[in-house]
Formats: structure tokens, sequence, C-alpha cells
């Protein structure tokens, strides 16, 4: 069911009294004389105008905007999900999209489309088409939805480079923020690097996707699966979540990059999962080895990964990694101790197990072979390890 708005507009009567005069018998005097006139008006001193200099450099910065604007809603779309029970369709609730080639494919988050299996597409003329969901990765929160007729003028938008990008630049986000179609709000990228909890938990653990942006530009509910824009109007990253204290943004916002989208989407779009490289190894995150080292004195290190686990028939338990063996606590949590460290992979440096899921998600493929440096009781080994894939 379409989400629509009505403006009510209320008409009040306005009733006139007319009051009786007495006209008088006795002949009028003259015009009365005229009010006290209003005194001159003074100009206000004004501050002195802004040299070209200064003005021209920021009306071609809001040229710049309007254009991308211009050239990216043709390919921005609102989704809006339904369930079917009983014969009776049911809304879900609504979201973003973004048009990603010239066939119909339009990307979002998968939580935009998680449970519902009714698709329309709006797009920016108010055409509404049905769509079909082709594929959902709840490991990086991407899903792609196909329009088999699409409408005339829609064009896809451009996809940026993720890995290039530097705080600071400029970060433009197009979406529906409460259903409001067609928003575009301006900002920063305010950090790089983040890493948000993914929606797949498996007897095994929990999963994080890496490399997520942050920007201070205005992300709402509704923005999610719209696209986050740099100054050239290509596609830097898809928005999917806000951090706040309520229902609304409090300037910190947080896309995933478009370098996964690049690499998840061809696979939902021949209806295949992507198959993640797979480690096999837990670790607790709450706190980096940095940070542990503040309040633990035989830490051996305070960079790389420490190991609490290594599940049985996993790659890293195959090639002899070893977890933890005590569980010690720590602040406000509990670390589990005595494993392995890893500091490094194919000789890159790991300082956070961020910094590890960022390698194998960019660099790796299932069934490559890889060597990952270790600190164990103190002394520094490689081990060669054979990627798996996610279970």
């Amino acid at each position: 069911m379409l989400r629509r708005s009505r403006l009510l507009l209320v008409t009040g009567m306005l009733v006139l009294a007319t009051l009786a005069c007495i006209v008088p018998t006795e002949k009028v005097a003259g015009p009365a004389a005229p009010p006290t006139a209003l005194p001159a008006y003074t100009p206000i001193a004004w501050p002195t105008p802004l040299p070209g200099s200064v003005v021209d450099p920021l009306i071609t910065d809001e040229a710049l905007l309007i254009d991308i604007y211009a050239r990216a809603i043709r390919g921005v779309v609102n989704i809006d999900v339904a369930v079917t029970m009983d014969d009776l369709t049911s809304p879900l609730g609504s979201g973003s999209g973004f048009v990603i080639d010239t066939a119909g494919h339009i990307a979002t988050n998968e939580h935009v489309v998680d449970q519902a299996d009714v698709f329309w597409v709006t797009f920016s003329d108010g055409t509404v088409r049905e769509a079909e969901l082709l594929g959902a990765d709840p490991y990086s929160d991407l899903a792609v939805v196909y329009v088999a007729d699409m409408p005339p003028g829609v064009a896809p938008l451009e996809l940026g480079n993720s890995s290039t990008l530097q705080v600071g630049q400029r970060a433009i986000a197009i979406g529906n923020p409460f259903g409001h179609a067609g928003t575009m709000t301006v900002g920063i990228i305010s950090a790089l690097g983040r890493t948000l909890p993914a929606q797949a938990t498996t007897s095994l653990g929990n999963y994080s996707i890496p490399e997520i942006i942050q920007t201070d530009a205005a992300v709402n509910p509704g923005n999610s699966g719209g696209p986050l824009l740099d100054s050239s109007g290509r596609v830097i990253g898809v928005n999917a979540a806000i951090e706040t204290t309520g229902t609304g943004n409090q300037g910190i916002a947080f896309a995933i990059p478009i370098d996964i989208v690049k690499l998840v989407a061809p696979y939902l779009i021949a209806g295949e999962s992507y198959p993640y490289p797979y480690l096999g190894i837990t670790s607790d995150t709450r706190y980096t080895l940095a940070q542990l080292s503040l309040v633990l004195d035989d830490l051996p290190t305070t960079q790389g990964v420490l190991i609490s686990a290594a599940p049985s028939g996993g790659p890293a338990a195959r090639a002899g990694l070893r977890g933890g063996t005590e569980q010690v606590p720590v602040l406000d949590t509990t670390v589990t101790l005595g494993g392995d460290i890893i500091t490094a992979i194919d000789g890159t440096p790991v300082g956070s197990f961020h910094d590890l899921i960022a390698y194998l998600i960019r660099e790796t493929q299932v069934g490559q072979r890889v060597t990952l440096t270790i600190l164990r009781n103190g002394e520094e080994m490689d081990i060669p390890i054979e990627l798996g894939s996610r279970p």
C-alpha cells in the first residue's frame, strides 16, 4: 500500500457586522485635518557587500549541487514493501534504492526488503512499478530488486570508488526520509573504517561489515538503501544506519561502501549468494589490544587480533591456530586470554579485528591460501592457511 500525503484546507466564514450611523441634520463641517504624517524613512546602513571573489564560488557551489541532484534523482527510487498472508496484503514499510544499470536492477538494503514478498518501486516522476526481489545478503545488508519495465527517462547512477575516500570530502545523501520523496542532504565524510554488525547471525557467532563510511549528512528512517554521493555525483555508499538516542538524525550516519556493492551485487542479480572467504576464528571485539593493555600487564603486543576460539573443523583449526584458555573479567566484559594473536596477513599488518575482516573481503577469495603471522607464547611464527567459505 503506497503512502500518500493529503493537505487539508480549512475554510472559515468571515462575518461582517454593519453598524448603523445617525446622519446629523446640521451642515457638516469641512474635511478633518489629516493625521500626523509618518516620519521620513531613514535607510538602514547595510554591511559592505561581499566581493565577487567570495560570492562567485558560493554560486558555483550551489550550481554544482543543483546539477548533481538533477542528474542523480532520475535514478533514485522509493521502495514500498508488503507481505501477503491469507490473501491479504499488509504494508511493512518503505525505504530507498537506486538504479545501478540499464537492465532494471536496483540496489537497496537487505533490511528494507527483509520478510517482504511484495515490492513497489516509485520513480522520481511518480511512476510506480511492481518489482521482483532477485537476492538479499544479510552479511553486507545489501539487496537487489528488478523492474522489468523501466519508465522512460530513468538513468542509472555512476558507481564510484570507496577505497580512495578521505575524511573531509563532501557527502551527499538522496532518499526518502519519513516518506518525503526526493530529499537531498549534504555533509562531509566524518570518518572511515567503521564497523557495523551484519544482519546475519549463525551458530558460530556474529559477523561484521567492514570499511563502513560515517557521514554527518542528515539521514533518517526511509533513507535506508539510498545512495551516498561524492562531489561528482558518483555513488560511494549505500545509506544504511544512524546512531541516535531517539528516532532521528543526530549527525552520525553510516553507509555500506560501494566497493562491497560491486562485489556482492553481481551474485545477487544471478540469484546466488556471495562466497565470503572464511578464516574460522572468533575474537572479543569490545576492546582492542591497545585498550586492553592499559589494564592487563601480560599482553605481548598492543596491535593484532586475539583469537578467543578456533571452532573445530574450520580453516583456522585445521591450520593449527589456537584459541584462548582462560576467561578474565576486564572492565565491563570478559576477555578470553591465552590464544594466538594475529599480527599480519600476507605481510600486511593487522591492528584490529576490523583490519583483518576488511583485508579478507577486499583482497581474498574462497580457496585462496594466505599466510598469517602470529604470536604464540611470545614467539612469532608464520602459519599458512587455506580460506574456506562462510558456513
